[in-house]
């Protein structure tokens, strides 16, 4: 359904106004969509000329935040799926940004926790994705940027807690 969403600014012929019924327009669910199609090109492009990948940021933002971890708790954390998580933290301790150590208390699992490298990594990513999320949200204003991402809050957690 995704290579579905075709984008809207096609139908602007010399800068015309859009061709797109605005009923269509009005959609709430429809904007979400084509918003999320353009804002996680934007940022996974971002991420790439800094040499990186959103789930390295969900995997180092959960690790600082709430401390190390096994992969099944950095999995449920940052909502990678299981199956992928080990190519994530292999690409992470390959760049030494993450460390594994054997979990005293059950041997078969390994604790990951955030290493020095991976905390200044973190900070540097922090700066790309604020940069990034300047140039998406550039038409609003502070204030509104503050009311979008409450509201944006809001629906997800209403709907992660019905589901």
């Amino acid at each position: 359904m995704g290579a579905m969403i075709r984008d809207e600014a096609a139908d602007l012929p010399d800068g015309g106004a859009p061709k797109t019924p605005d009923r269509l327009r009005r959609r709430a669910s429809r904007l979400l969509s084509q918003l999320t199609v353009r804002s996680d090109r934007l940022i996974t492009e971002g991420l790439a000329r800094a040499d990186a990948r959103k789930w390295h940021y969900a995997v180092l933002a959960s690790l600082q935040e709430f401390g190390p971890g096994s992969q099944a708790e950095l999995s449920r954390r940052s909502g990678i799926y299981r199956s992928d998580m080990v190519g994530v933290l292999n690409e992470l301790t390959e760049r030494d940004l993450v460390e594994r150590a054997p979990d005293p208390d059950d041997r078969r699992r390994n604790i990951i926790t955030i290493s020095a490298q991976g905390r200044r990594r973190l900070r540097r990513l922090d700066k790309v994705l604020d940069d990034l999320h300047d140039e998406l949200l550039a038409p609003l204003s502070p204030a509104e940027r503050d009311q979008l991402v409450r509201l944006l809050i809001r629906l997800l957690d209403h709907h992660t807690q019905s589901s």
